[in-house]
């Protein structure tokens, strides 16, 4: 798709990038569903490395907006309903900081939710926006990559269809896409590894806590 726009020239890129990344940011700030479908889409539109940084980029400023609204007074009312939910993971801010905010992006929290508790319990916003931008890389670049192999496959599937009605016809030929194509295997090895990296943090505070009874 990213070959097809640079026909139109760079203007058109640029223009293409920010109305996506404008699209992205409206979705997470509105904490609509879809960050997911647009994560794909950005690969498939940009290719896997452009689609991942506009991604993520995209999705650390909608995160923010979310964050800094909830500081303000309209945050007040969720306080009140989360209550003891938030003191679990404020005890954990106060023990981690960033990497505790790297754990809560690297596993599979609601998105929104990770976005409103911290501005709740007092989180500074260096805190939460550099444990967010590199919390959410892993999962970003791993599905911005699905979209990327899909946009390939359907080249593909094009090209063959393109060079059999050429020698063929139109009526003879049929545009297929073969799914089995699709990193289905590597996605989940990608997954399982954020799964494992998650993880780091608390074996390292267990580690740290055994360590220091030692001592």
């Amino acid at each position: 798709m990213l070959a097809a726009l640079k026909r139109f020239g760079p203007l058109a890129v640029i223009a293409a990038v920010l109305a996506f990344a404008g699209i992205y940011i409206a979705v997470v700030a509105l904490s609509l569903p879809g960050a997911l479908l647009l994560t794909i889409s950005g690969g498939l539109l940009f290719g896997a490395a452009l689609g991942a940084t506009v991604a993520v980029a995209a999705a650390t400023t909608g995160a923010t907006i979310v964050f800094l609204i909830a500081k303000t007074s309209l945050g007040e009312s969720f306080t009140s309903v989360a209550g003891p939910w938030l003191e679990k993971l404020r005890e954990g801010f106060e023990k981690e900081g960033v990497r505790y905010m790297l754990f809560l992006r690297l596993v599979p929290f609601p998105f929104v939710l990770v976005n409103l508790a911290p501005a709740l319990i007092g989180v500074s916003l260096r805190t939460f926006v550099i444990g967010t931008f590199f919390g959410i890389i892993p999962g970003t670049v791993t599905f911005s990559f699905l979209g990327y192999t899909l946009d390939q496959i359907i080249a593909k599937a094009k090209a063959g269809y393109d060079a059999c009605v050429a020698s063929k016809g139109a009526a003879a030929c049929k545009l297929s896409i073969d799914g089995s194509e699709l990193p289905i295997t590597q996605i989940f090895v990608a997954l399982a590894l954020i799964g494992i990296l998650s993880l780091i943090p608390t074996v390292v505070r267990k580690w740290r806590k055994s360590h220091a009874a030692t001592e």
